[in-house]
């Protein structure tokens, strides 16, 4: 199961959105990212939005079943005699934490990172996923059931 950490974050990213704060983040608090989750097959998918952050700084880490994705999107530098018109787009830190329950396999997660959107691909564990077991009986022989 894939959950997500930190309420806080979230209400932070509301009053953002809401009140139209653009504060950059920083390492020490990040704001967080977009995001999608969803489960296909025996896998989750789980999509960030990260536009106009280069590959390089994206950063992905997994510790004790706590998947951590942080990326930097730095202001332009600006040559002189340039003035800035218009700076609507986030910038800094972003950062976002997901608890991996027990039932996924966090040594086989894949990433992808096309158009802006880094894309996760998180398989389910092997003992998590649905198996046949065989019943004794000493009457009639054996017969299978699923679990």
């Amino acid at each position: 199961m894939l959950m997500r950490t930190d309420p806080f974050r979230e209400l932070d990213r509301f009053a953002q959105q809401f009140f139209g704060n653009q504060t950059p983040g920083t390492w020490s608090r990040p704001t967080p990212m977009p995001m999608d989750a969803y489960r296909q097959d025996d896998q989750y998918v789980v999509s960030f939005d990260l536009p106009g952050i280069t590959p390089d700084a994206i950063d992905l880490d997994v510790e004790r079943n706590v998947l951590t994705v942080k990326a930097e999107r730095r202001p332009l530098e600006l040559g002189e005699g340039v003035e800035m018109q218009v700076s609507e787009r986030p910038l800094g830190v972003f950062s976002r934490q997901l608890f991996l329950g027990d039932t996924l396999d966090a040594d086989r997660i894949e990433a992808s990172y096309e158009a802006g959107v880094l894309t996760l691909k998180i398989p389910v564990a092997e003992q998590a996923k649905p198996r046949k077991i065989a019943i004794a009986n000493t009457d009639s022989g054996q017969r299978q059931i699923d679990a």
